[in-house]
């Protein structure tokens, strides 16, 4: 399957049996619940519903294989923004794959950040959220996820 067969939606303009899919996905992969039977009762979707779609949505923390996320950000040409942000990659739990920053125009950089994200000790939004929020970072985007 390529990248183009993929979308990011925000899930508030999705039906919400979509993210019933996911919340009864977690319930059997944590163990609360052992039968697909219970998991759907307790998410008001029926087994059809779920083994449809079981395969096709996921959130961004979760995959099937892999754990891999590409960022472009956009940083402020000033001393200690890169280093700032990769250490909160690193105090995250992400592990910093590669690197790509490009010269600066106008005061500005972009920076492609390739990191392993298996073991994030938050989601992948929240990674982003705090990232805005580091002074010098101006824009993140998140560009793919496997």
């Amino acid at each position: 399957m390529s990248l183009n067969s993929f979308l990011i939606v925000d899930k508030r303009i999705l039906p919400d049996y979509y993210q019933k899919v996911v919340e009864t996905r977690r319930l059997l992969s944590s163990g609360q619940v052992k039968e697909v039977s219970a998991a759907v009762r307790m998410t008001g979707i029926s087994r059809s519903t779920y083994y449809k779609y079981k395969d096709f949505i996921f959130e961004p923390g979760e995959t099937a294989s892999g754990r891999n996320a590409v960022f472009l950000m956009l940083l402020n040409h000033e001393p200690g923004v890169l280093s700032n942000l990769l250490s909160l990659f690193s105090s995250s739990g992400a592990n910093i794959l590669t690197i790509s920053q490009s010269p600066p125009i106008h005061e500005k950089a972009s920076v492609t950040i390739t990191a392993d994200v298996d073991h994030l000790a938050c989601d992948v939004s929240e990674l982003m959220t705090r990232a805005i929020s580091i002074s010098g970072v101006e824009q993140t985007r998140l560009i793919a996820m496997e």
